[in-house]
Formats: structure tokens, C-alpha cells, sequence
């Protein structure tokens, strides 16, 4: 269930970042393009949600700009009323990379250090996944 939540995720964020300067008509037949090749996806609960916004203000001004980041979207969870789509998480953040190389840069770079230890004691739980997308 949380691996297809993760994926979910990963397809919304995919369409939200394809853009598509031809029309709506053009954008439904196109083939949608891959926003990285290395997808970071993380789901953060707090232990009061009410800092949700505060988190997400951190991820914005800390976490894009760090070098080899190519994609990046962070917010809360969207209620669409489906009973399947998990919603126990506060924030969930998604980071693009084209190379393992790149995903490293970014674990050890400062401004994601700051980000970790700012929130590690304020967190109830996060969830990691990454995932590798091979399409040519």
C-alpha cells in the first residue's frame, strides 16, 4: 500500500512538471516526459501538524537549490476521498536526480544536513523511498 501511494505520488508529481506550451489537446496525446532518473520520495508525519507549513517552507528554501537536484515538489496531502490512497503522512516531498553521483551530493550536502537535524526531533515518522527509473 505505501509503495503504491509512493508511485502515486511520483506519477502526479511527473504530470504536474511536464509542461506544455502547444495546447491541452497536444499535452493529452504527448508522451509525458520523466522528470529524473533517481526519484526521493518522502513522507514526514509531525508530532503537531500544525508546523506543516513551517516544514515545507524549509524543504522550499533549503533542498532545490543544492547542485544535481533537477526536479523537485513538496506540499501536503491532497484528499481526493479514495479510501485507498494512504493519508497518515503531514508532508510529502519528492527530489529528482539523473545519478547516483548526484543523490550523494545531495545526502551529504550541508543545507540537507541542516534540513534532517532541524526536524529529526519533531518528527513522529518519515518514510524513504527511492526509486530508479531506467527508461531510455
Amino acid at each position: 500500500m505505501r509503495l503504491l501511494s509512493m508511485l502515486i505520488l511520483a506519477v502526479l508529481m511527473q504530470s504536474c512538471l511536464c509542461g506544455c506550451s502547444t495546447g491541452q489537446a497536444a499535452c493529452e496525446s504527448a508522451t509525458p516526459s520523466r522528470p529524473a532518473a533517481i526519484s526521493h520520495v518522502v513522507f514526514f508525519k509531525l508530532h503537531d501538524a500544525a508546523q506543516a507549513d513551517a516544514l515545507l517552507s524549509d524543504c522550499d528554501r533549503l533542498l532545490p537549490g543544492i547542485p544535481g537536484v533537477i526536479s523537485y515538489a513538496a506540499g501536503r496531502h491532497l484528499d481526493t476521498g479514495r479510501a485507498t490512497v494512504d493519508s497518515d503522512y503531514d508532508v510529502g516531498l519528492y527530489i529528482g536526480f539523473e545519478t547516483a553521483d548526484a543523490y550523494q551530493v545531495y545526502v551529504s550536502h550541508e543545507q540537507h544536513v541542516a534540513l534532517v537535524e532541524a526536524w529529526r526531533d519533531r518528527l513522529d515518522w518519515y518514510r524513504v523511498y527511492d526509486v530508479l527509473d531506467e527508461t531510455p
